[in-house]
């Protein structure tokens, strides 16, 4: 750790200190100094200027002359970037300058200015100013005594008043705040002045090492809650005995079961109305469900679809019939017979029914 001597504001020393060598013994980062005070500089910029473009000129609006005919160029508008008075084509617009610089690469960059600053012999420390009233002229009597001139960046605590109102009308010394401290003002400073209570130390990485924490202020105790009181011991059995006194409900009889449930001994209800249809063996299959006889459960209304499929069903019935019949009836019998017996025999058949008797007689026709 490199010593500096320790001053008063009268120039006579009161000891040494030892700079924190995590602070002001580093080799300087040249490349990190430029990037920060470069985004430094660019943040202060304040990035209000502004141009009119050909829309926000005023005037313009009518085309000066005929497109074609006059010999000349064509123009649109006299507001247009190539006249005087016209608006200006990618002009400056109000926007912001400031660059995000990493806290890391900001805390490096002033402890790199420290250093260099310390490297030189350009900072200095001062035990106390020990004025008690403020006073421009003092101060920079105590600014010479300690051998310092050009520009100085002088940091002093918050709390002392009067170092502040001492210097802040020297137009060659710029006041800073522990916590303002900046690679640019170190920089661009030729010395760096500090106290016994603003030198910065590597616990506070480039704050006051002597910058006490504020004691948190003590919660104020809460009231205890009152008690409730007990409840009487009156009221509770009361309370028991206007329960005990309840009527209990009366049990209702439990529904009886319906007559699906009852003739189908394994308790399968869902399909009741396919009854008919079941096996009555375990090993036999299941009958298809017929529409036509399907039980219909009482108050349920007739499906149309259901009712087409019984009539088809129907007609189908009568045609096999018909055709089992015919196949059934003897060989020997004249055609004429045959033809009267299934004249006067057979029923009435619904329109739209195949009818074998009808394909004898136009093959006799035929003839």
């Amino acid at each position: 750790m490199a010593a500096v001597k320790v001053r008063d504001a009268a120039g006579a020393e009161h000891g040494s200190v030892d700079l924190d060598a995590a602070i002001f013994g580093i080799e300087p980062n040249v490349a990190v100094m430029h990037q920060v005070v470069t985004a430094q500089l660019a943040a202060r910029r304040a990035g209000t200027q502004s141009t009119q473009t050909r829309a926000e000129v005023r005037g313009g609006g009518a085309k000066p002359w005929k497109q074609k005919g006059t010999g000349r160029a064509r123009q649109g508008s006299i507001r247009s970037p190539q006249w005087r008075g016209g608006g200006v084509a990618l002009g400056p617009k109000p926007r912001s300058y400031a660059q995000r610089t990493p806290k890391k690469m900001i805390r490096l960059a002033l402890r790199s200015a420290l250093s260099d600053r310390a490297a030189d012999g350009k900072v200095v420390v001062v035990d106390d100013w020990g004025w008690s009233a403020p006073s421009t002229k003092s101060a920079a009597d105590a600014l010479t005594a300690l051998g310092v001139d050009g520009r100085i960046v002088v940091v002093v605590s918050p709390e002392d008043a009067t170092a502040i109102k001492s210097f802040r009308n020297l137009p060659y010394v710029h006041l800073l705040e522990p916590g303002e401290l900046n690679a640019y003002d170190v920089l661009v400073s030729d010395f760096v002045v500090f106290t016994r209570d603003t030198l910065p130390s590597a616990s506070g990485d480039a704050e006051p090492a002597s910058k006490a924490t504020r004691p948190a202020p003590a919660k104020a105790a809460k009231p205890a809650k009152a008690a409730k009181p007990a409840k009487a011991a009156k009221a509770t059995k009361a309370a028991k005995a206007t329960k005990a006194a309840k009527p209990t409900p009366a049990t209702e009889p439990a529904p009886a079961a319906s007559a699906a449930a009852i003739s189908d001994p394994e308790g399968d209800t869902d399909m009741a109305s396919d009854l008919p249809n079941r096996p009555k063996n375990s090993g036999e299959a299941a009958k298809p469900v017929d529409p036509s006889e399907r039980v219909k459960p009482a108050g349920e209304k007739t499906d149309p679809r259901f009712e087409a499929a019984r009539l088809k069903a129907e007609k189908e019935a009568e045609v096999r019939a018909a055709r089992e019949q015919a196949a059934n009836a003897p060989a020997d019998e004249t055609e004429s017979e045959s033809s009267d017996e299934a004249s006067t025999d057979e029923p009435a058949k619904p329109s739209g029914a195949f009818s074998f008797n009808q394909t004898v007689e136009d093959d006799e026709g035929a003839s």
